[in-house]
C-alpha cells in the first residue's frame, strides 16, 4: 500500500481544489453513497500518515480555515520578539478546527459538524490523480487491456477533477492521528520514537508500529535498516543509543528524500527492497517475518553488510 511520502503527495494534489464545489460525483464505491458528496464545498485536505482526509462542507456554508491556515495564524499570534507581546483573539471558526484536529469538539456547528471528514486508506496500487485517469499500461490475467476502475471521481464547478483508485472510504467526525508519530511531520517526537526502537523486539517489527512511525511503511523499513546496516531481526533493546539515532535519522532522511523525489517525478531506486545483490555485490536475503499472530512482510537484507547481533 502508498507509504507515507505517497500519501502526501496525494493530498498536495487534492489542495489546489480546496473551497471548490463538487459539481458531479462518480465511482464505483459501496462504503458510501458517492451521490451525497455532490454539490458540497471541499473545505479543509490533511494526510496523517497513511491516510487522507477530506473536509466537505455545505457550498453555502461559511468557509473554515485549513489546517495550514490556522498554523500561519497562531505563529502571527505568537509574541513579537524585542517588543511588547502582541495580542489576538482567536476566530472562532479557528477554535472549531483547532477541536476538530484533536477530536475534541464538545459543540460542532454545521460547518464542523460529525461526519464530514472523508477518511480514505489506500490498497495496493492506490492512488490519486488531478484531471487525468489511469490507464492500463499491460494486459491483465486474462489479457484485456482494461483500464483501472476509479473508486470516486469529484468534478469541481471549477472544472477540474480528482479521481482515487483502490482505496477505502468512511465518513468520521476528524482526522484521529498523532502528529508527534508522523515521520513527515514537523511534530514528529523523535524521544517516543527512540524509546519504541529500545523495546526488546524484532527491529523489524518496531519500525512497522504506526503508533510511532506513521506512515512508515515496508519499503522504507527495509531500506533504512539496510542504509543503518542493523539486521532486521536485531532486538532493539541490544542497540546501541547511538545506533538508534542512526536508523531515526535514516528513517526520517529516507522518507523526506522519497517525497522529495515523488514531488519531481523521479522513480525511487531501492538499494535492497526487492534486489537480490546489494550496492557491494553481495547476495541478499528474503524472509516473511513479522510477530506471532500479527502482520508478516517480506523483509530484504544483506548478512555482509546487516550481520546479526548477539
Amino acid at each position: 500500500m502508498p507509504e507515507g511520502p505517497s500519501v502526501r503527495k496525494f493530498q498536495l494534489l487534492t489542495s489546489p481544489f480546496v473551497g471548490q464545489v463538487v459539481a458531479k460525483v462518480g465511482g464505483s464505491s459501496r462504503k458510501i453513497n458517492v451521490n451525497d458528496l455532490s454539490a458540497l464545498r471541499l473545505q479543509d485536505s490533511q494526510v496523517h500518515g497513511k491516510n487522507l482526509y477530506l473536509a466537505f462542507v455545505a457550498a453555502d456554508g461559511p468557509l473554515a480555515p485549513t489546517a495550514e491556515e490556522t498554523v500561519l495564524q497562531k505563529e502571527a499570534c505568537s509574541p513579537a520578539q524585542g517588543g511588547q507581546e502582541e495580542v489576538c483573539a482567536p476566530h472562532p471558526q479557528d477554535e472549531e478546527l483547532q477541536e476538530c484536529q484533536n477530536s475534541r469538539s464538545e459543540a460542532p456547528d454545521a460547518a464542523e459538524a460529525p461526519g464530514n471528514w472523508l477518511r480514505f486508506h489506500f490498497g495496493l496500487f492506490g492512488s490519486v490523480r488531478a484531471n487525468e485517469f489511469s490507464r492500463a499500461n499491460k494486459a491483465n490475467k486474462r489479457g484485456d487491456w482494461k483500464d483501472p476502475v476509479p473508486r470516486l471521481v469529484l468534478h469541481f464547478e471549477g472544472g477540474g477533477f480528482l479521481v482515487f483508485y483502490n482505496c477505502r472510504m468512511h465518513w468520521c467526525s476528524s482526522p484521529r492521528a498523532d502528529p508527534a508519530s508522523d515521520i513527515l511531520s514537523m511534530e514528529f517526537h523523535r524521544g517516543r520514537a527512540l524509546d519504541a526502537l529500545s523495546a526488546p523486539h524484532p527491529i523489524c517489527y518496531t519500525l512497522l508500529d504506526q503508533r510511532y512511525f506513521s506512515g512508515l511503511g515496508n519499503i522504507i523499513k527495509n531500506e533504512v535498516l539496510y542504509l543503518a546496516k542493523i539486521h532486521p531481526l536485531t532486538q532493539g533493546s541490544l542497540l546501541a543509543h547511538s545506533d538508534r539515532e542512526r536508523l531515526l535519522d535514516c528513517a526520517v532522511q529516507f522518507s523526506s528524500d522519497w517525497l522529495h523525489h515523488k514531488l519531481l517525478g523521479q522513480r525511487l531506486h531501492s538499494q535492497i527492497y526487492q534486489r537480490e545483490q546489494c550496492p557491494l555485490g553481495h547476495p541478499v536475503m528474503k524472509a516473511t517475518l513479522g510477530p506471532s499472530g500479527g502482520l508478516k512482510r517480506l523483509t530484504w537484507w544483506c548478512p555482509q553488510c546487516q550481520p546479526v547481533m548477539l
